[in-house]
């Protein structure tokens, strides 16, 4: 980190927690050092509203009087994949099948955290996408607001549409 109040710093480091309800969570800089304080308007201007716990990230941050802060994000990897499958909808699927479907852009219906899902819908199209809580875990994405932009790959479920890897819209559009 930076000793100089005034200089910004480029940090690589991984979300330690973050609660969108509070606003804020913090990030373990990959050299140690103190917890950097990671604001919802910060991870906002990035595009996104959440971020995963345990995902990478990269960003710019200072130090204040009140501890180190991230001002910028330039980068976030989600969490790494576990082998085994999360859902029964995906066993049959391989990742290469996953990877194919294209990004489509939708937004968000309604997603309640506490019910571990939600739904979305593709523009243009009226049929509800179901959204699993740990498929925005393994994008990196830990909750979704109502009306926030998407990109999303959707898989034909045992259940109906549903969502098979979401990426925050600005993510989707800088790939």
């Amino acid at each position: 980190m930076a000793e100089d109040l005034g200089n910004m710093c480029q940090v690589r480091g991984r979300v330690k927690w973050f609660d969108p309800t509070k606003g804020y969570g913090f990030v373990v800089s990959d050299e140690g050092g103190p917890d950097i304080l990671l604001h919802v308007n910060v991870l906002r201007n990035f595009g996104q509203s959440s971020v995963a716990d345990g995902a990478q990230i990269e960003l710019n941050a200072h130090r204040t009087e009140r501890g180190v802060q991230a001002v910028e994000i330039f980068s976030i990897i989600p969490p790494e994949r576990s082998e085994h499958v999360v859902l029964s909808d995906f066993a049959e699927l391989d990742l290469e099948t996953i990877k194919t479907a294209p990004l489509e852009p939708a937004r968000v219906k309604w997603f309640d955290k506490s019910k571990g899902f939600g739904f979305a819908n593709v523009f243009g199209r009226n049929e509800d996408v179901f959204l699993h809580i740990e498929v925005l875990r393994q994008s990196g994405l830990s909750e979704l607001q109502p009306g926030e932009a998407l990109a999303m790959r959707v898989i034909d479920g045992k259940r109906g549409k549903m969502a098979a890897e979401v990426l925050a819209w600005e993510a989707a559009i800088k790939d």
